[in-house]
């Protein structure tokens, strides 16, 4: 079993999703969790990976998202660990039964839902990532109204689960987005 890589979740997500949105939303989730694995002074190139391959089933399930990773993942040799980080980032949420407990699954659980909302504030700003701060992410944040499919009590919870304060993972968010903006097409 070997480390995956970038480049293997690459490889991976490729054989079993084709809508360009999801390409996208797993950049930015990869882009978000190489921040946090900085932060925690963790590897980032797993980290990111972990990020990138995190919705692996949901094209093919989405109805039954978390559900089939295991599936999908264990005949490419992805380790148990890595399969079930993944899965952890559906509990409570897909019918997901592993809850987040280590560094790892909690970060992908609380930036899951946030990269959406950064995402689709940077659409709506003529410099998209550039400059982007906490202090106007927190008030779009704020407006239920506004990416209003992303979850703020997820967000809100993954957060506290880190013992991190939302600012932070915020700031995190944007400055992981912001280092992949090219491949975010913002």
């Amino acid at each position: 079993m070997s480390e995956l890589t970038l480049a293997r979740a690459k490889e991976i997500l490729r054989k079993h999703t084709t809508e360009p949105h999801l390409f996208i939303h797993a950049a930015a989730v990869s882009a978000a969790m190489g921040a946090l694995a900085e932060h925690f002074g963790a590897d980032k190139e797993h980290w990111s990976a972990i990020g990138y391959l995190h919705d692996v089933d949901f094209e093919k399930f989405p109805n039954e998202h978390c559900q089939h990773v295991r599936e999908l993942l264990e005949p490419e040799g992805i380790s148990e660990d890595d399969i079930t980080t993944i899965i952890s980032h559906g509990y409570g949420l897909t019918g997901a039964t592993v809850k987040p407990t280590a560094d790892c699954q909690k970060s992908l659980f609380a930036v899951d839902e946030l990269t959406g909302i950064v995402h689709a504030y940077a659409l709506m700003r003529p410099e998209k990532m550039a400059g982007m701060s906490v202090k106007s992410l927190k008030k779009k944040f704020k407006d239920k109204r506004f990416a209003a499919k992303c979850n703020r009590e997820v967000i809100q919870q993954g957060a506290d689960d880190l013992g991190m304060e939302l600012g932070l993972l915020m700031e995190l968010c944007i400055k992981g987005m912001t280092e992949r903006a090219d491949e975010l097409e913002l």
